[in-house]
């Protein structure tokens, strides 16, 4: 009976919408029957001839060359991805595996963004974990109650089909209706609304911001489109890159021409500076829209640091001497390398250090420096840290890393020292400090998944980075130095949810380099009435100091944890993805 009630109510909630809510429309009557309108802004013609067959027999072509929804579009790669998906799933439509890669290409390249305009949503490609901020509460209420907000801003669309795309989601999903696009009627004896109070539904406040602020044609695509062209970005290219737990990582990528213009053959060599381990990738990649990368490599996959499969989303600046984006593994893509690739010719290019920091009256302290072309008579004179800092010798030199030694002044400034190397320049490459003043952990929150039985875990991996109070000398304000990571001991407290709680327990385990393994998904009869292992944790580093500084106490800091339940079911098609 219980179930029954349940299920009942479940049904009632998922018919309020239909049966109390006012319509969304301004007129309770239909309208009369009239030419349909013009469209408010101009369409994108669809020229390819492929498209047009697969697509036209459901969107309607007009005398302008223009098919009826996907004319008044713009999206990322991915996001016509899942449309693709969306009319196999749904509506029917056959593709070979060929046709559909290359209706993404045309529509990703012809009806794609701007490098502006992708650039504030790329987290939503890189799979980053990150706090959006939605500037608009209607927005909010409507949208991001399901939707991430990286996945509405990487959409341009006319006003109608943002209006369209409110209706289709009310057609395949009713319960939202309920959920969030519209206001509740008030009640009968409620006095009127101030004047002026905007009493639309979310849903259409909705419409109108994303309307006003993501429109199909802007200056940004126009200026775009007049310049795309295929990417000439065949070459040699550094690598600098950073992982959580393991730090910087520098290599090398060569880029050589695939079957297409804009495919390409990678090569890849990297070397993890934290226990000098050297990885090699072999990968292909397409380049959408002139600029935006998608790849994936393969490695030997018998290391966390050299998975088996690794997939790649970067963008290209305008002049093709920089990529930056991140490269990503994991059953939920949780791993990734942060990275940025530099064009590299004949010219030396300085990349970076082997450490973030250096403390003040430091002698003989071996430092390593990374780049490319590296000039075999480096000498100590053509090395600049700044004043305090002396390069007294450089001990050895390669091609991509030259060994020196340095002393730093115990008066010397504190703060971040820019690097030059002859022209080379990096701004930031070293901190100078006295002491580490407090450590985070990072990330300061986040997210595992149960499993190992039926579905894949989900870890999380953690560092605590150094901090020093900075120019103010006060701690935890907005000049405070950076250090980089530094050695920690790793330990799990309870955080107190309930009562009687065991998290600690069950949840999984945390290895001494911060890496937290969750436990099996699946009842457990050693638990309280037999729950799953999820649960809540303190993850918390203690730092040492030297036994050189007596007066110094260890330092604390933790980060929340959240171990949930596997990801039981994923709206994909991993066969179209192919």
């Amino acid at each position: 009976m219980r179930l029954l009630k349940l299920s009942f109510f479940a049904g009632a909630l998922f018919l309020v919408p239909l049966l109390t809510f006012p319509s969304r429309s301004h007129s309770q009557q239909a309208p009369p029957a009239q030419a349909a309108p013009q469209p408010s802004e101009e369409g994108i013609p669809v020229t390819n001839q492929l498209v047009i067959d697969k697509c036209a027999s459901c969107h309607k072509k007009d005398d302008k060359g223009r098919l009826t929804r996907i004319s008044w579009e713009r999206t990322t790669p991915e996001g016509w991805q899942q449309v693709i998906k969306r009319m196999i799933r749904l509506n029917g439509l056959t593709l070979t595996p060929d046709e559909a890669r290359n209706i993404v290409r045309y529509l990703s390249n012809n009806h794609g963004l701007a490098p502006e305009e992708a650039k504030p949503a790329l987290y939503q490609a890189e799979h980053r974990i990150q706090d959006e901020t939605v500037p608009d509460e209607s927005v909010r209420n409507a949208c991001v109650i399901c939707h991430t907000y990286g996945r509405i801003i990487s959409q341009r669309r006319s006003k109608e089909e943002w209006d369209l795309l409110v209706n289709m989601h009310a057609g395949y999903f009713p319960v939202v209706e309920f959920q969030g696009f519209r206001r509740f009627p008030p009640p009968p004896d409620a006095p009127p609304p101030p004047p002026g109070t905007d009493t639309r539904h979310p849903a259409d406040r909705a419409v109108d911001f994303l309307a006003k602020n993501f429109p199909l044609n802007t200056p940004e695509w126009a200026t775009w489109r007049a310049n795309l062209r295929t990417p000439k970005i065949a070459g040699r290219w550094l690598v600098t890159g950073y992982l959580i737990g393991q730090g910087r990582v520098f290599g090398e990528m060569t880029i050589t021409p695939g079957a297409a213009e804009d495919e390409f053959i990678t090569n890849t060599k990297l070397r993890f500076v934290k226990d000098g381990t050297t990885v090699t990738r072999t990968g292909r990649s397409i380049v959408y829209t002139g600029y935006s990368w998608r790849g994936r490599s393969t490695g030997n996959g018998n290391s966390a640091t050299d998975p088996k499969e690794m997939r790649e989303v970067m963008l290209l600046n305008r002049d093709s001497s920089q990529l930056e984006g991140r490269w990503f593994w994991g059953e939920y893509e949780e791993f990734g390398l942060d990275v940025t690739l530099r064009r590299v010719d004949t010219e030396m290019l300085v990349q970076g250090l082997d450490r973030f920091s250096i403390p003040k009256s430091s002698t003989n302290a071996q430092v390593k420096i990374y780049g490319g072309n590296l000039p075999a008579d480096l000498k100590a004179a053509d090395i600049d840290f700044g004043p305090g800092i002396t390069v007294k010798r450089v001990v050895t030199v390669a091609s991509d890393a030259a060994t020196i030694e340095i002393d730093v002044a115990a008066d010397a400034a504190m703060g971040k020292r820019d690097l030059a190397v002859r022209r080379a320049f990096v701004p930031g490459a070293l901190t100078v400090y006295d002491k580490i003043d407090y450590i985070k952990v990072n990330p300061d929150n986040a997210l595992a998944r149960l499993g190992g039985v039926v579905y894949p875990k989900g870890y999380q991996q953690f560092e605590a980075i150094g901090y020093n109070r900075g120019p103010d000398n006060k701690p935890q304000t907005a000049d405070d130095l950076p250090l980089g990571p530094v050695p920690v001991e790793w330990s799990v407290e309870e955080f107190p949810a309930i009562y009687d709680d065991d998290d600690k327990d069950y949840s999984g385990t945390l290895s001494p380099t911060g890496l937290f393994t969750p436990a099996i998904e699946g009842p457990n009869p050693k638990r309280k009435h037999s729950r799953n292992n999820y649960g809540d944790l303190w993850i918390v580093a203690t730092y040492k100091p030297a036994m050189a500084d007596k007066d110094a106490k260890p330092l604390t800091a933790r980060s929340y944890l959240v171990v949930t339940v596997p990801l039981y079911v994923k709206w994909d098609q991993p066969e179209v993805a192919r």
